[in-house]
């Protein structure tokens, strides 16, 4: 059959063959092994059949825990079944694992191998997650590529049904997972005629069922239990020979050699590095160089890591070899060494002439590993006197275990061309160069590789595709670094980061910019132009931004720019490129409407004759002005850490800058630093318009337009363009009033001016230029000499409460984000005395992702406390906090008590007698902590009342009552952490849970949750979501002691900050939910009008407003209070004009209708229901 060649990444690899071995597949969502399950779930939805002629049955469970234990019961009662998993996930199917390797069941996860949160979290790849089940009892298998990927989970699959040994299957998350290349594809026709299928029917015949039952899973006693796991090792030997036959099959049948241990390289080499994952692509590009220079190196490649064949392993190796190097992609704490490097030493253990073996560390948390580096591992292994337990990548200068880079070199195949991109997140850059990946590899006879890199931030960071092509395969598993061509599609980046790095001599340079010749002088920074002259670059700019805007795009700037990147880059005729464009175009956002695919085309007509190309002068050349990217008076964490990070210069970052924060301790407020200058429009302030209502500050999502009120002395400094008007309200005529934006942290979105109440705007959107000077030295003048008045003012309704400080400001959420506000809220109420526990997710992602720490303190460093734990614990994890500081309270009282018995002294005594009055009370332990602080370190004379105040200066952060707050979204609420969640809020402790509800997993890319509705199309739900949303403030009312909101901001400002402080006040568990619009809804309107979509859900009936306050029964009054009123609007309005709803309609009209008429049904049934609430008397 002719070979059919498509360009795909390692996550479609995997999944084309799992789908056609697989009956089943129970799966949870999680970042990178999601895609994998989503491609199953669209081909079943497609009608694809894998090969016993079936549609493969996708299940979504509420956590990993749960997928295992459902794969673990598909597979006792019959059905091949599989999962996709990575990092935390994997740990959480462990007990699982065990159980299904032990009933000796054929399952197959197949796993985009990840870091493990330890000190942090990392999404990123390396092998500590596969290398912590190696116990598990699964056989395990690496692939190194993207075609290994499809090749080897054929052998996995194949292998599991006839061994009885069930496999994971794993490659490297992002680096092979996400990693686009061209790959020839499985024929499903070719993979069943390898199937053992008598091993399939006793695999069915052994199934669990009535009819013959047996007993599995029994309990065993000392008397058999070791016996019958010795029992089963016969299967363990024979699954080696059982893999390398099907290794061998796949061999014949694609013509690419694979061995349970592949060797490359010389075949009388002298040094050798062992290796598995996608390093070993880096390490085939430096054994070919180094041995064409005459030099004997190899690389002994292992594909089937357990069990472990040493047979396989000493007919693999070369007899000749003298010197191993052993590569771990993990680090096991407090271990002799590695884990594969114990395996290789116990090989030659009582060999006589054994070779040297010595190991390292490498590429942990997606650390770019490069063929320098791999250069200097030969290097090493070749010293008299060389380094073991070294890493490479990194510059350890503490415990000096890295390997120097003393000399750079260059391995990709010649006439290979490069390209580098540097996007914004959400302008569609990256998904523009997936599908210029495809073009060319898909359109050409080249091959095409792609890889994207990006920060941690939501749509709103920084994205760098690396892109390369040419005639020859492309094993370059490393980043670009050097280039022919670099794009950048963000002006304010020029300042930010340095953007030419690697471009090659005479390469080409594209700006998007607004800038003409002129303001290019004047602008460009003295650096990069110098780069552009010295390098003799052919520099080209383009209005992407403007005609994107023409066209409708509106911020969407990557057609436009792929369009005018096939213009420059010449890789295919103009006409063609053209043509595919379009086409792609079509495929991509043809579910989205005529409209979207229309616009796009306009885009593409536009770009490819849009780029100028720029006639610089050479003087250039010779500038020699330095940038300092330094912060003048900034702490020297931000200046030491902060500032290279976000220049993309962390990997630089020595080990020693981390000494005192190995526990991976973060400063507080370190995102007011970054002023990333990302928006194109910020809001400009219309002082005659304004009537100070606060709104927009209310509603802001990243804390950037604030009320200040200025009182006599700062308004007589303020400077000329600071313009302010008196202060309404009772008692503030005291004061001078402005609406301040801070332009360099605005991202743009346009909900502060959408939400204006004025009659004629007080906020309009304007060009970021228009304002940027003046406006940027009027926030610094605001926020540095205006102090707050919020001591003055209570925050009792919504204009006051923004006269409050926000303790989370300018954090790395979308623009247009909908859970910020609600959040931001809370820590202009509570924020200075606030700890929080936040569970893994978009909130702990724009909450705390290194460097930018957006949870900030106030003038008196009092601020929230912020950690984060896992996805599935974070309820038990502000539980255990919560826990932990009344014990300490209470010891607290304890030694007060105990020292006022002592006599001691009488002002200390008077000092804790305010406190005790009422410990639990926030006003009165800040007013007496301010007088009990001072006196802790005075000395009584007194040895047992001295130790007393000791103790209690130990906990006097404490002093201040506290209050525990636990944030996180629907997927943990109402899945994974839902267990949890319901029993903190069962344990009826003084609590606070507030849940942002975006009805998806809107980190891991919008997959379906129990909060999504009917009829909602998601991640998991491509059809639409059949059954309704689950009421999970209905159900915490059940418990009758819970406090329980349901609130939307955009709907009834009033009615949440109401339900906010109540929650506080209630002397219980109370938990608040709050609906928070996406960007994965796919709002048609954009994210602008994010806070008027929650209004609409509310006027719609698609959404209701209520609190439920258990300290009204004992009033005699009904707990139940309906905040909203009846639906105004129709309620498929609200459908209507979200793009998870009307691709649903598109692409299936009649499935469609029905469940747009369940929905209504659901939504109408849930709303008398709370009337029926509403209207009942209390019990």
């Amino acid at each position: 059959m002719a070979k059919t060649m498509k360009t795909m990444d390692g996550n479609t690899a995997a999944a084309h063959v799992a789908y056609a071995f697989s009956d089943l597949a129970c799966i949870y969502p999680i970042t990178p092994s999601s895609p994998m399950a989503e491609h199953i779930d669209a081909w079943a939805s497609n009608h694809r059949k894998n090969i016993f002629g079936n549609e493969v049955s996708v299940k979504e469970m509420q956590s990993e825990a749960g997928a295992a234990g459902a794969v673990h019961g598909a597979l006792q009662a019959g059905a091949l079944t599989t999962t996709y998993t990575a990092s935390q996930g994997l740990l959480l199917m462990l007990p699982n694992m065990y159980k299904i390797a032990g009933e000796l069941l054929p399952g197959v996860f197949h796993v985009a191998a990840r870091a493990l949160a330890s000190h942090a979290l990392s999404i990123f790849g390396d092998h500590q997650d596969v290398m912590a089940a190696r116990a598990s009892g699964f056989a395990l298998l690496a692939s190194g590529s993207v075609q290994e990927a499809m090749d080897l989970a054929g052998v996995a699959h194949l292998a599991a049904i006839k061994g009885r040994v069930p496999f994971v299957h794993f490659f490297d998350g992002f680096r092979t997972s996400h990693e686009i290349q061209k790959i020839e594809v499985l024929d499903y026709d070719d993979l069943a005629k390898l199937v053992d299928m008598d091993a399939v029917n006793e695999f069915r015949a052994r199934a669990l069922a009535p009819q013959d039952p047996e007993v599995r899973g029994t309990a065993q006693n000392p008397d058999i239990y070791f016996q019958e796991v010795e029992a089963a090792n016969r299967f363990y030997t024979n699954i080696i020979g059982i893999t390398e036959d099907y290794m061998k099959q796949i061999s014949e049948l694609t013509g690419r050699n694979y061995e349970l241990f592949n060797y490359y390289g010389d075949e009388n080499a002298e040094d050798v590095i062992i290796a598995m994952g996608s390093v070993t692509e880096t390490i085939e590009e430096v054994v070919d160089y180094l041995n064409a220079k005459g030099e004997k190196t190899g690389l002994l490649k292992i594909h089937l890591y357990r069990p472990w064949s040493a047979k396989h392993f000493m007919e693999s190796m070369p007899k000749s070899v003298k010197r191993i190097a052993v590569l771990d992609r993990t680090k096991e704490k407090g271990a002799n060494a590695e884990p594969l490097l114990l395996d290789v030493r116990d090989m030659y253990y009582d060999q006589e002439n054994r070779p040297r073996i010595i190991g390292g560390r490498y590429g942990l948390g997606s650390k770019d590993t490069t063929p320098s580096q791999i250069y200097a591992v030969f290097k090493n292994l070749r010293a008299e006197q060389p380094k073991d337990g070294f890493t490479i990548g990194i510059v350890d200068d503490v415990t000096h275990l890295s390997l120097p880079i003393e000399e750079e070199i260059h391995t990709e195949p010649e006439g290979t061309i490069g390209c580098k991109f540097w996007g914004f997140g959400s302008d569609g850059t990256v998904g523009a160069n997936k599908s210029a990946i495809k073009i060319i590899g898909d359109g050409t006879d080249m091959y095409a590789q792609g890889y994207f890199d990006y920060d941690s931030k939501k749509s709103g960071g920084v994205t760098m595709s690396h892109l390369r092509f040419g005639n020859e395969k492309i094993t370059s598993t490393y980043l670009l670094t050097s280039a022919n061509f670099i794009s950048c599609s963000k002006q304010s980046y020029v300042h930010q980061y340095d953007l030419l790095r690697g471009i090659k001599k005479g390469g080409t340079f594209l700006l998007n910019t607004t800038w003409d010749l002129e303001e290019l002088e004047e602008n460009l920074p003295t650096s990069l132009k110098r780069d552009i002259a010295k390098n003799d670059v052919k520099f080209y700019t383009i209005n992407a931004t403007k005609l994107a805007g023409e066209v409708g795009l509106g911020n969407r700037t990557n057609m436009v720019m792929q369009a005018a990147f096939f213009k420059l880059a010449e890789v295919l005729p103009l006409d063609t490129a053209v043509a595919k464009l379009k086409e792609a175009i079509v495929k991509d956002y043809g579910h989205k409407g005529d409209d979207i695919v229309n616009m796009n085309y306009a885009a593409v007509d536009a770009g490819m004759n849009a780029s100028h190309r720029v006639d610089y002068p050479a003087e250039w050349a010779n500038l020699t002005e330095e940038s300092d990217h330094s912060i003048k008076g900034a702490p020297e964490f931000i200046n030491k850490i902060l500032v290279p990070i976000n220049r993309q210069e962390g990997n630089d970052l020595p080990v020693s800058t981390f000494v005192g924060m190995e526990d991976g301790t973060f400063m507080a407020g370190t995102s007011r630093y970054e002023k990333r200058g990302i928006a194109v429009n910020i809001p400009q302030w219309k002082i005659e318009n304004c009537i100070q209502c606060n709104q927009c500050s209310f509603v802001c999502p990243h804390a950037v337009i604030r009320p200040f009120l200025l009182d006599e002395e700062e308004a007589a400094k303020k400077p000329a363009s600071f313009e302010t008007k008196k202060a309404n309200g009772k008692g503030m005529d005291k004061f001078e009033y402005r609406i301040q934006v801070s332009p360099l942290d605005c991202t743009g979105c346009g909900n502060c001016a959408q939400v204006c109440p004025a009659k004629e705007k007080a906020l309009v959107m304007v060009p970021f230029e228009d304002e940027f000077d003046k406006q940027t030295d009027n926030w610094k003048f605001a926020s540095e000499e205006v102090t707050s008045k919020q001591d003055e003012i209570p925050a009792d309704n919504v204009r006051n409460s923004q006269f409050h400080m926000p303790h989370l400001e300018f954090s790395g959420a979308c623009a247009g984000c909908g859970e910020t506000p609600y959040i931001k809220l809370v820590t202009q109420l509570f924020g200075d005395h606030m700890m929080i526990a936040n569970a893994t997710g978009c909130s702990s992602i724009w909450g705390g992702s290194a460097p930018s720490m957006p949870y900030c303190t106030n003038d008196c460093n009092q601020g929230p406390s912020w950690a984060n734990s896992l996805f599935e614990d974070n309820a038990e994890y502000g539980y255990g906090m919560k826990i932990a500081v009344d014990q300490q309270r209470e010891t607290i009282r304890k030694n007060m008590e105990a020292f006022k018995e002592l006599g001691a002294d009488e002002e200390i005594a008077k000092a804790f007698d305010a406190w005790l009055a009422d410990y639990n009370s926030y006003e009165v332990t800040k007013a007496a902590t301010a007088k009990i602080l001072p006196l802790l370190d005075k000395k009584t004379g007194n040895a047992e009342a001295d130790q007393l105040l000791a103790n209690i200066d130990s906990m006097k952060r404490v002093l201040i009552k506290p209050s525990q707050w636990i944030f996180g979204g629907d997927g943990w609420a109402y899945d994974i952490g839902y267990g949890g969640l319901d029993h903190v809020l069962a344990s009826g402790e003084n609590i606070n849970i507030m849940v942002v509800d975006t009805e998806v997993y809107s980190n891991t890319g919008g997959q379906s949750s129990k909060s999504t509705p009917t009829a909602a199309v998601a991640k998991f739900a491509a059809n639409g979501k059949e059954v309704r949303k689950k009421d999970l403030g209905l159900m915490m009312t059940s418990y009758g002691y819970v406090y329980v909101a349901q609130i939307a901001i955009g709907a009834d400002k009033n009615q949440a900050l109401k339900a906010i402080k109540e929650a506080e006040a209630y002397d219980g568990p109370s938990l608040v939910i709050a609906y928070a619009p996406c960007i994965n809804h796919g709002i048609r309107m954009g994210m602008g009008v994010s806070i008027a979509e929650e209004k609409k859900a509310v006027e719609t009936g698609y959404w209701h407003l209520y609190r439920y306050n258990p300290e009204l029964k004992d009033e005699g009054k009904n707990p139940f209070s309906l905040d909203s009123k009846a639906p105004s609007k129709p309620y498929r309005e609200f459908l209507e004009g979200e793009v998870r709803y009307t691709s649903l309609k598109k692409l299936f009209p009649e499935r469609a209708e029905a469940l747009y008429e369940a929905a209504e049904q659901n939504a109408k049934e849930r709303y008398e229901n709370y009337i029926r609430m509403d209207q009942n008397t209390a019990e």
